[in-house]
Order: C-alpha cells, then structure tokens, then sequence
C-alpha cells in the first residue's frame, strides 16, 4: 500500500460547531498522520481560487460564500491510502446518504454544509496541498 498526503478542511460549520477535536481524532484513529494543520479564515479570493473547477455551476457562488464565512482547519493527513481513508471516513456529499459512524453522516447539515472536505485523488491532493501550504512550508 501506498503512503500518500491529502488535503482535509474542516469548513465553517464543523468548526463553529465545535467538532474540530473529534474529526482530528477520528483522523488519527484510523491510522491517519497530521503532518500540517493551520486555522484560517479563506478569503473571497482564496476560496474562489480553490474551488475554481465549479466556477459556472450554480452553486459556486453558494460554496464561496459558505467557505468564507467562518475560519476552517486546513490539515495535510499523511497514512496508507491516505485519500480513499480520508474520503471513507467523510462519507457521501450528501449526509442522506452517509454510511453511519461516517463524519457526515454524523455532523453535516445539508450537502452544502457538510462539515468536512477532502481530496478526490492524487493530482488533486497535490494541488489542493501546494494551494494551501506553500512548498517552502516544511510538513514534518
């Protein structure tokens, strides 16, 4: 198996809500590493830059301003198969359709306002991690 780093965010609604300490848990207790994590505040900019693939789609607009309007934990996950473990972990988009346990289904209110984020594969983990922590940021 693969070691791999992905990129999870926990957005405005799980932070807000205070589930930051249980989703870094349930991270680390399946086997995933914190390497980096910062809290940020995403600008307009930021956020519009990071989700510029849905650029058009009716719900951008949508997005940008839910991403923006709150701080979210940015956190760079490090473990075997990191991203399918992160994105197992989240559950479905929709926490209607979430397996239970799954971090979704547990915190999510909406498919908009799901809680968490997390890379889809590799070329996008390594985008969306060169997007939030610079190559001059040293991960352990």
């Amino acid at each position: 198996m693969a070691i791999e780093r992905t990129l999870s965010i926990v957005k405005p609604d799980g932070v807000q809500n205070g589930h930051i300490g249980h989703v870094l848990s349930v991270f680390e207790g399946n086997g995933l590493t914190i390497r980096a994590a910062k809290l940020v505040r995403l600008t307009q900019a930021q956020a519009e830059g990071f989700y510029a693939e849905h650029k058009g789609r009716g719900f951008f607009g949508e997005l940008v301003e839910f991403m923006t309007s709150g701080p979210v934990l940015l956190v760079c996950l490090e473990g075997e198969n990191a991203i399918a473990k992160n994105r197992e972990l989240m559950g479905a988009t929709d926490p209607a359709q979430a397996a239970p346990g799954t971090l979704r289904k547990l915190y999510a209110e909406s498919k908009g306002r799901n809680t968490v984020h997390g890379s889809d594969g590799e070329a996008s983990a390594a985008r969306e991690l060169r997007y939030f922590f610079s190559e001059a940021f040293e991960m352990v």
